[in-house]
Formats: structure tokens, sequence, C-alpha cells
């Protein structure tokens, strides 16, 4: 008997763009520091989906190594793998207060930094769409 590996791509690319409204939402909450988080699980997520495209499980949380360890031919620009290093940042920093030497993460995040890193993960997404999709 054959096994057959079923592709779960879709899954995750649907949690993903799902963790991606929930961080567009969390901006108008107020609530930076969770923008930032659910922005690096949708980046993430979309990423694992391209994996699973591919036929390939990965594991691990860093957007940055995932994309740099894409076969040849599918690797993004250095740019995308930039914007993937500042979204990796915001994976346990934006949870833990003991990641700073007093207050909570809700003390340190901005506005205008949670649109930001919302919007790297919007271009994760999209590089990923078009591979997944």
């Amino acid at each position: 008997m054959e096994l057959v590996v079923v592709s779960r791509a879709l899954d995750w690319f649907r949690q993903a763009l799902k963790d991606f409204e929930h961080a567009r939402r969390s901006i108008e909450l107020g609530d930076y520091e969770w923008a930032c988080l659910a922005a690096h699980q949708a980046a993430e997520k979309a990423v694992k989906a391209l994996y699973q495209k591919l036929g390939i499980e990965v594991w691990g949380h860093s957007i940055s190594r995932l994309l740099e360890n894409l076969p040849e031919g599918l690797k993004p620009s250095n740019e995308l793998i930039d914007i993937a290093k500042e979204l990796d940042k915001h994976y346990i920093i934006t949870r833990y207060p003991n990641a700073y030497p007093e207050g909570a993460p809700m003390d340190y995040y901005t506005k205008s930094e949670a649109e930001r890193v919302v919007e790297y993960a919007r271009r994760v997404i999209e590089f990923c769409r078009s591979k997944v999709l």
C-alpha cells in the first residue's frame, strides 16, 4: 500500500489570511503589540503554506530562515528576506514583559510600528500567494 500525503497548503494559507486580518483589527483596537505578533504569525503561516505546496514539512518560527532555505528558483529577493528579519524580531518580545528592562510589551509598541510590520507581513503573504494558489 502506498502512503499518500495530503497537502495542507490551502489550510495554512487560509489561516495566514485570518491571522493577517487579526493583525489589522488589532491596530484599530490599539493593541499594537498583538498586531505585530499576529503579523508575524500570518507571514510564518504563509511561508509554511508554500512549503506544504512543495510537499516539504518544516519546523521553526524564523520567517527569514524559512525564506532563505527555499529551493533555488523560489527564493525571494534580499529585500523580502530583510523584511522577514524585521518580522522575526516580533515573535517573542511582543508577548513577554521580561524582554524589556521594565514595563510590558504594550508600553513599547506604537501605531506606526504596527502599521509597518503589518505591511511587511502583507508583502510576505503576497510573495507566497503567487506560489500557493
